[in-house]
Order: C-alpha cells, then sequence, then structure tokens
C-alpha cells in the first residue's frame, strides 16, 4: 500500500510517518551493475560537458546557447519540481491525462531517473525522513566532527545513487504502476535521455544550419544544463537537511535555504515542504520565491490544474516555531 501520507488529502496529519524497518530490495546483479555503470555515465559526463563549457565562457557564451541553457533548464526543472514531484509523489493537485503526461515527460529530461522510480524514491525518503530507510539523508553516516558531516553530506548529494540498494516500487508507487500512461512514460526513459541530449544540438542546427552551433549547444542546452539540474536537486537532499532555518515543526532535520529556492523554483523552502508535504505550493509566505508555485496558479487559471492542496491559516499557525527557536 501507498504510505497513508499520500492517501490523505490533510495537509497536516501528525502520525503520517508509519514507524516501520526499512523497506528495500537488492536487485539482481548484472542489472545493479549495468544501473550503476549508466548512473555513472549519466553523473560524469555532464560534469565533464560543463567543465568545457567553463572553458569556452572565455569565448562568450552566444544569445542562442543561453537561450537553450535557461529555457530547456526551466522546461526540465519543471517537469520535476512540478510534475514528479507535487503531483505524482505528494498528490498536491491533479490534472488532465494529457497534462500529467507532458510533465512526466518533461521531468524525463532531467535525467534524473524515470518517474515511477523517482517518486518511489522520494515517497520512501519522505517516510523515513533522516531515519533509518532513508535513502538520502546526511544525518545517518556514524561518527561525529568534519570528516563525518562530510561523508554524510556527500551521501546525501551523490553517494546514493552507488549504493547497493533500491527502493521498492511496488511498495511506494503502486498508484502510478495502475497508470498505463506513466508506465510507458517510464519505461521509455532511456528515449527521453536521449532525446535530453539531442534536443539543444537538434534546435541550435535548425535554427542556424551550423554544425559548430550545435555543437556549442550540445554542451550549454544539454551537458551544463542536466549538470546544473543534477546538482542542484541533489542540493536539497543534501544543502535542505543541513543549513537553513527551520519555521516549522517537523520530525526531521529539513531546513528552508532562499538561495537553492531561487535556482531550483521553490523546491528550497524545504521545511515548509516537509511539515506539510502534499501542499502544492512551498513558499508559504508572500516574499518566498516559489516559481513552481506560480507555474500552478497559472494552470488553475488555465484549467489544466484541479484538486488544489495549501494549507490553512490555522494549519500554518498550528506548526509555526518560535521565532528565537529558527
Amino acid at each position: 500500500m501507498i504510505p497513508t501520507e499520500y492517501l490523505d488529502d490533510d495537509a497536516v496529519r501528525p502520525d503520517a510517518k508509519v514507524a516501520t524497518a526499512p523497506l528495500s530490495i537488492t536487485e539482481p546483479g548484472t542489472h545493479l551493475v549495468l544501473a550503476r555503470r549508466m548512473t555513472l555515465g549519466i553523473t560524469i559526463v555532464p560534469f565533464l560537458g560543463f567543465l568545457l563549457g567553463m572553458w569556452l565562457l572565455w569565448g562568450g557564451i552566444s544569445g542562442l546557447d543561453l537561450g537553450l541553457l535557461v529555457g530547456l533548464y526551466s522546461l526540465s526543472i519543471l517537469g520535476v519540481t512540478v510534475g514528479y514531484h507535487r503531483m505524482l509523489t505528494h498528490r498536491a493537485f491533479d490534472a488532465p491525462a494529457p497534462v500529467r503526461i507532458a510533465l512526466a515527460i518533461a521531468g524525463s529530461l532531467a535525467v534524473e531517473g524515470s518517474v515511477i522510480r523517482w517518486v518511489a524514491d522520494h515517497r520512501r525518503h519522505h517516510m523515513f525522513t533522516d531515519r533509518a530507510g532513508d535513502p538520502h539523508s546526511p544525518h545517518l553516516v556514524e561518527g561525529e566532527g568534519l570528516r563525518a558531516t562530510l561523508r554524510g553530506l556527500y551521501h546525501a548529494h551523490i553517494g546514493w545513487f552507488f549504493v547497493e540498494d533500491t527502493t521498492r516500487v511496488e511498495r511506494f508507487a503502486p498508484d502510478l504502476l495502475k497508470d498505463p500512461g506513466l508506465v510507458r512514460v517510464s519505461a521509455l526513459f532511456p528515449l527521453w535521455t536521449v532525446i535530453s541530449f539531442a534536443l539543444a544540438p537538434a534546435i541550435a542546427f535548425a535554427v542556424t544550419g551550423s554544425l559548430h552551433d550545435a555543437l556549442t549547444a550540445l554542451v550549454w542546452g544539454s551537458l551544463v544544463r542536466i549538470f546544473l539540474h543534477h546538482h542542484v536537486t541533489w542540493s536539497i537532499n543534501s544543502i535542505c537537511h543541513f543549513y537553513g532555518k527551520r519555521p516549522y515543526e517537523s520530525d526531521d532535520y529539513s531546513t528552508n535555504n532562499w538561495l537553492m529556492s531561487l535556482i531550483s523554483f521553490g523546491e528550497g523552502w524545504h521545511n515548509n515542504h516537509h511539515a506539510f508535504p502534499n501542499s502544492a505550493y512551498h513558499g508559504l509566505e508572500w516574499w518566498q520565491v516559489d516559481i513552481a508555485g506560480g507555474a500552478i496558479r497559472l494552470m488553475r487559471v488555465l484549467h489544466l490544474a484541479r484538486n488544489i492542496h495549501q494549507p490553512s491559516a490555522r494549519q500554518l499557525a498550528l506548526k509555526a516555531v518560535p521565532a528565537e527557536r529558527r
């Protein structure tokens, strides 16, 4: 069954976290080795592209490359934050089937994993946040001092990808496994990965007819974009469970980090999110920039989003932490 916090419409469930043993399986050896090699490649190649981009930056960046970088980054990060995370993982809102599919494909362009696998991992994170069973908490490394802290941050940021332990999709995302459209999108993740790398150079070549422009677009619109998106997302796992403010009570170490909120389109208001996991809006104050929340508001106006959840003023007050303790 899905953890109760993903079935209940109430934004505040003090008993939502179920204290059970970690639920995971170890995949067969051949499949695991292949998956780890693919993960390593998807991690290293954008990094090399980022280094190349920094070298090319000395000569400047064209308007086309910058536009592709910003445009495709915005598309893929909204696919993850609005689609993968708020809509599918937490059921913070619903949308018509074509919109759900479109957001799942857009999220797949971030190359962070297939949609159903991503959702299962994140639901497991919420069920066991910063406790045994959390796949990417920075607080589970034994020991004290700087070395233990750095090991914990490394594990939360990227190290958890290489641990021989995977989330049981059948346990954490059975609702998505019943959706034929999402199952197909998830199964086609290798195709979306290829498209994600090829889209920017294809657009550049179509616009200019220049192979040189296509190659620089590959660097900026594909490799650098994916590198930045990966590390922004992973920083929510690491930095936003370590550094920042905690204005709301939650049974974990989640924090709000305003800088991360800007580059992650609102995900950096992470304590807000863990306090109210099925809120469609992570920025709960007028001054908390939440671009993904703004996108959901626009979708509501266009009748592309429905059943949108957000905490009431009373719910916010019940979980508010006194200013001197934040």
